[in-house]
């Protein structure tokens, strides 16, 4: 796994081989970014990777300024292998959670300018989760969120739609509140 830009630019980490994770490629990592930061700036935002896997995304928001990140994950390997790479890394404005996502999103009332979600794909119940999101407590007022989903789910139905990307067989659902 490699950090795309930023102060951590370029750096790579071997992902342990028993991993369960499904990362997000690195092409598809890439080109969401690229979204992102036309849409907002990362710097000093407040954000929150769910279902963070090998942590690719939180790293890479940590790597480009975010002020600070917290990263739910419930897998021990993966969880594991976040809490080292961000030792490493000497990181100090990461809040990483080992718990349930789905239970994060009921519980939590922090509020947040950025949410990205990569469920597993064949999780049951995964198109439940735009919609928790969206009616959880963890929203403001131009909150962005990203939705990493197989092209079987199209959400552009939900409130707060506005954007569908796909890079590859890597689909992202973008959501703006108002």
């Amino acid at each position: 796994m490699r950090i795309i830009r930023g102060k951590f630019g370029r750096r790579r980490f071997d992902v342990p081989t028993n991993i369960t994770a499904r990362p997000t490629t690195d092409f598809a990592r890439e080109n969401i970014f690229n979204v992102i930061e036309n849409l907002i700036d990362i710097e000093g935002i407040t954000a929150l990777d769910l279902f963070a896997g090998t942590g690719a995304i939180t790293l890479e928001l940590l790597s480009r300024g975010a002020e600070s990140v917290t990263s739910v994950e419930k897998a021990s390997t993966q969880y594991n292998f976040i809490a080292k790479v961000s030792k490493q890394l000497a990181v100090d404005n990461l809040r990483l959670v080992r718990g349930d996502a789905l239970r994060f999103i009921d519980t939590s009332s922090t509020k947040f300018d950025f949410i990205f979600a990569d469920p597993p794909y064949d999780m049951e119940g995964f198109e439940e989760i735009p919609v928790k999101i969206l009616q959880s407590q963890m929203l403001k007022s131009g909150t962005l969120i990203v939705i990493e989903h197989s092209k079987k789910q199209d959400f552009s139905q939900l409130p707060h739609f506005f954007q569908h990307r796909a890079y590859g067989s890597v689909n992202f659902s973008l959501f703006r509140i108002p």
